[in-house]
């Protein structure tokens, strides 16, 4: 079905986090988000509003030391900007004509403007989520149904030459949304392991847990990650006292090292890995390790082969799948798979999926997360990587920011009213996610549009401005 894009609301939210997280060369305090209400017109004259929200995050899209943080969040407006303009000027077309017909030129305008890909492509993933959300609150479809039933259009094009049109509608047609999903705990860089870690007058005594320790016993979780941040001796002792923590707590835990681009090369991280083979208090959790997730620095991790750390550990491309053409040329260096993560673009997500599908045995899906906030944001990324198939997920935000603290009273009660089992609130707190046990119950996700089922307050949110020049 075509649409037409009429119009963008842009606001932002901000919030101080309950604890610092670091990765990669940042320590994050506080976070700022941004949500789009965008309205859209059908054939028949319907008109209809949809939403999406992410975080604006520094140092992660762009991490040259170059950009201050306040310009990584400027570039990120512009790539909105951008990819509305585009939008807009193609008019009436189907959700995904709208992605692929604006792609090439989204990524030209974002390179003319100093914006990297995977900058340039923050615009479109969410503008893309917002149409969706549209067209299925008008046409009554939930994002299950219109992907498998292909309702936003999604065709092999030029800029896929690897996938062949008649694979796709089969694979959408097959996918079947999750009713629960596993999560995935980050620890972060400076985050407390144990008590000792965690002094009384550093405390935040919210109710929530603060140390490594108290997340295993108060969420029960079996699936972790863990962020390594480039020097091998720091990471080595890093990894020793978390794993003693999980070892002792966690039963039989699984595990993933996210290198967040801080290995210089591939013999830096095989050193890494090396070593931790060889450490006796790291056997339970190099055995329980997965994959390793982009250890190398982007601008040198699609240039050279990673034969030599693949043979030891699966490993994905995350920060340089900033193209529609980034896994397969990934695939042919060695890595076995590729993250999916909204702010990459939905779209891209079920692309690289069919691509795995047809790899087969040996090559996969992540899900992983950029600071996804409770709420729409959280909600539109469990959607997508459920029906994927993904059976655990990367959750990280409900740790670090108190729930939905950051949005009204009423705002909150709305979601969990139409999502009881996926928040709760209780004695006086925000709404949080029900993660007890390690999972999230997905089943209330199906509704009308794009996962979402409740309404946003934007008259308690900031207008955003257009996106500086950087």
């Amino acid at each position: 079905m075509k649409v037409k894009l009429d119009e963008v609301e842009r606001y932002e939210r901000h919030v101080k986090m309950r604890l610092a997280f670091r990765f990669g060369v940042i320590t994050v305090t506080d976070a700022t988000q941004a949500v789009i209400r965008a309205r859209i017109t059908l054939p028949d004259g319907r008109s209809s509003h949809g939403v999406a929200a992410e975080a604006l995050a520094a140092k992660w899209f762009e991490k040259s030391p170059q950009f201050t943080d306040e310009q990584n969040l400027d570039q990120l407006r512009q790539a909105l900007d951008l990819a509305i303009e585009l939008y807009r000027a193609r008019g009436l077309d189907t959700p995904f004509g709208l992605f692929a017909g604006t792609y090439l030129e989204q990524q030209k305008r974002g390179a003319a403007q100093g914006l990297n890909p995977l900058v340039a492509a923050y615009g479109p993933a969410l503008l893309d989520r917002a149409i969706l959300d549209a067209l299925g609150k008008a046409t009554g479809q939930s994002f299950a149904e219109m992907i498998t039933r292909n309702a936003p259009g999604i065709v092999a094009t030029a800029l896929t030459p690897d996938i062949e049109e008649l694979e796709i509608e089969p694979f959408l047609a097959k996918l079947t949304p999750g009713k629960s999903i596993d999560v995935r705990h980050t620890v972060g860089l400076v985050d407390p392991l144990t008590a000792a870690d965690r002094p009384a007058a550093e405390r935040v005594n919210d109710g929530l847990p603060e140390t490594l320790e108290e997340v295993v016993s108060y969420y029960r979780g079996r699936y972790y990650k863990l962020k390594v941040g480039g020097d091998i001796k720091a990471d080595l002792d890093r990894l020793g006292r978390i794993a003693a923590v999980l070892d002792a707590g966690a039963g039989d835990y699984l595990a993933t090292l996210d290198g967040n681009e801080q290995y210089d090369n591939v013999e830096g991280i095989v050193e890494l890995w090396r070593k931790v083979i060889e450490t006796p208090g790291l056997a339970k959790l190099a055995k329980a390790t997965l994959f390793i997730e982009q250890p190398i620095k982007r601008a040198v991790a699609l240039s050279r082969s990673v034969g030599p750390l693949a043979q030891l550990r699966p490993v994905i491309i995350d920060e340089s799948d900033g193209e529609l053409s980034s896994f397969p040329s990934a695939l042919r260096l060695g890595y076995s798979g590729v993250s999916s993560k909204n702010c990459k673009g939905f779209y891209k997500s079920i692309l690289n999926a069919l691509r795995v599908a047809h790899l087969g045995a040996g090559h996969f899906m992540s899900a992983e997360d950029l600071t996804t906030w409770p709420g729409v944001s959280v909600q539109q990324d469990l959607a997508l990587v459920s029906l994927l198939g993904l059976t655990h997920v990367e959750r990280n935000a409900h740790h670090f920011i108190d729930g939905m603290a950051f949005a009204p009273e009423r705002e909150q009660l709305a979601f969990v009213a139409a999502h009881p089992e996926l928040y709760e609130k209780k004695d006086g707190r925000p709404a949080r996610l029900k993660a007890t046990g390690g999972t999230l119950a997905l089943r209330s996700l199906n509704v009308p549009g794009f996962a979402v089922g409740a309404e946003m307050d934007f008259k308690s949110m900031t207008p955003m401005t257009e996106g500086a020049s950087t």
